[in-house]
């Protein structure tokens, strides 16, 4: 994680006694008086590396209500599902190596709507991704999708409930995607009637019904994924998990992945290697290895497009960069 030092969090500050009194016992023993230094992570003005100069312990700690997020009754909503999603899936199995699920240390309403969480150690998926493109690096790579293909199967099985995905979710998603793009004048309206009619498309095809409800990351970014030694999987930021198509992570994955190659390269078919033995790890943690990837692989052009939409309304996205991944996501959008 990048992170950029702020100063020394002031003993006097109500998050000082909080942290000390309440967080740092959780980590190790140490009770003398503790000095945080103050780190922001990732350009964020919402998440905060604190680390102690006595004990070196250390935590994240993100808060939802800020100078840019204002309502308190959202915040205090968004921390209680992220709180929530992080103990149901640890609950799920995914607290012991290799599938791990950073562990929540405490909630406060009161300090502008705090969640702490442990800090793990690790290489970030963005990381290993750059690695591969400008270091050649692949074998590293297809390792590390192996390793996540591992943790997502692990996570989506351990919570399968009999119950059918509901598809209109997701094409409510999409209908966001395009009005956010209508809005900042990325699309036109007949390019957003186009997306339109491709969502209708995919909403009359049988299979985005057909398989059952999971519990999906639901961010599932190669910011919000990290590793360790062998298959070691750490994820963190659950706030949007969610019971969903199983493929709207694995979706994202891909998605994510032909943005970094493309981005990097301007070569949309860069990153097909790395999808198909992604999705092909994948499968492999079902009966029948093949029947699963046809499955799977019969949905993810549909999760690729929206995870190419989605990132094409970022403002640091350079205009002729972004009609590319809007293209790009057309053409996915095609596929069905």
């Amino acid at each position: 994680m990048t992170r950029r030092y702020l100063g020394r969090l002031p003993y006097n500050d109500p998050l000082h006694g909080y942290l000390q009194y309440e967080i740092q016992p959780q980590v190790n023993s140490e009770f003398e008086r503790a000095k945080y230094r103050v780190f922001q992570l990732n350009g964020s003005n919402d998440v905060y590396l604190y680390e102690d100069k006595n004990s070196a312990a250390r935590f994240i700690g993100k808060f939802f209500l800020s100078d840019r997020k204002r309502d308190a009754e959202k915040a205090a909503r968004r921390l209680s599902r992220e709180f929530s999603n992080l103990c149901m899936a640890r609950d799920c199995g995914m607290a012991c190596w290799p599938h791990y699920i950073a562990r929540p240390l405490g909630r406060n309403y009161s300090l502008n709507a705090l969640l702490v969480v442990e800090y793990c150690e690790g290489d970030l998926l963005a990381n290993v991704i750059d690695s591969a493109i400008y270091h050649g690096d692949h074998a590293r790579l297809f390792g590390k999708l192996t390793a996540l293909a591992y943790f997502l199967a692990s996570l989506h099985n351990r919570t399968y409930i009999d119950a059918a995905v509901d598809f209109n979710t997701d094409c409510a998603y999409m209908d966001k995607l395009i009005r956010q793009l209508l809005d900042m004048n990325a699309i036109g309206w007949d390019e957003a009637c186009e997306l339109y009619w491709l969502r209708d498309r995919w909403r009359e095809q049988p299979r985005m019904w057909e398989d059952r409800q999971v519990l999906v990351h639901g961010d599932a970014t190669p910011d919000n994924i990290m590793f360790g030694d062998g298959l070691s999987v750490v994820a963190f930021d659950l706030e949007r998990a969610r019971r969903a198509d199983r493929v709207f992570d694995t979706g994202r994955i891909a998605g994510e992945l032909k943005h970094f190659f493309m981005r990097a390269t301007r070569n949309k078919y860069a990153a097909e290697p790395f999808i198909g033995h992604f999705l092909w790890e994948y499968a492999c943690h079902f009966p029948d290895r093949q029947r699963a990837f046809e499955s799977i692989a019969g949905r993810t052009s549909f999760y690729m497009g929206i995870t190419l939409l989605r990132i094409s309304r970022n403002s640091w996205i350079a205009p002729d960069y972004r009609r590319q991944l809007i293209d790009e996501a057309k053409l996915c959008l095609r596929g069905f």
